[in-house]
């Protein structure tokens, strides 16, 4: 009986820890019903009760396949990529600024190269000296 005591508690606990875990990590439109520290709170002194309520009211439920939600009801509107490197826009912004960069690079090059070489040609040549 107490292995059974233990193993509750410990469901209860795990149960707890992914609860706050949730409510801590989801975005501030995702907390339904109250503000998020009363939820930390109830989580927190009621675990087993709280931990329920946070899963099943606390939070907006998760999209399934075909944009519905797991409710049933239509899911909420799609949010943008949270990663720079997921997001298209700032891919495609990242490669127009490298490409820019380069242009602009290349072009001082070859002002600098033109530049040099005029120089070259204008220095009187070695050959035209005479030696000493």
């Amino acid at each position: 009986m107490a292995r059974l005591y233990v193993l509750l508690f410990l469901v209860q606990v795990v149960l707890a820890v992914c609860a706050l875990i949730s409510c801590l990590s989801a975005e501030d439109e995702q907390v339904k019903v109250l503000p998020r520290l009363v939820w930390v709170l109830v989580i927190l002194f009621f675990p087993l009760v709280g931990s329920i309520a946070w899963f099943v009211a606390g939070r907006e439920r998760a999209t399934g396949p075909g944009g519905v939600a797991a409710s049933g009801g239509p899911a909420a509107p799609a949010r943008r990529p949270v990663a720079p490197d997921d997001d298209p826009d700032f891919l495609a912004s990242l490669d127009k600024r490298s490409r820019d960069e380069d242009r602009e690079r290349l072009q001082r090059w070859e002002d600098d190269l033109r530049r040099r070489e005029e120089e070259l040609r204008d220095r009187p040549d070695d050959r035209d000296r005479p030696e000493v």
